[in-house]
């Protein structure tokens, strides 16, 4: 496999775990405000 090749790769493989990162954080970010919403507390085993 060539340089570039590889270098491709894994600029690739990293943006798609930055992207991954994000995603998640929103998620639980989201989840966090539903939740707060309906019980009006904190989740279970969720500290700051």
């Amino acid at each position: 496999m060539p340089q570039n090749e590889m270098v491709k790769r894994l600029v690739w493989m990293g943006f798609i775990a930055g992207i991954e990162s994000l995603a998640s954080i929103v998620a639980i970010r989201f989840a966090l405000t539903i939740w707060r919403r309906i019980y009006g507390e904190d989740p279970p085993g969720y500290d700051r």
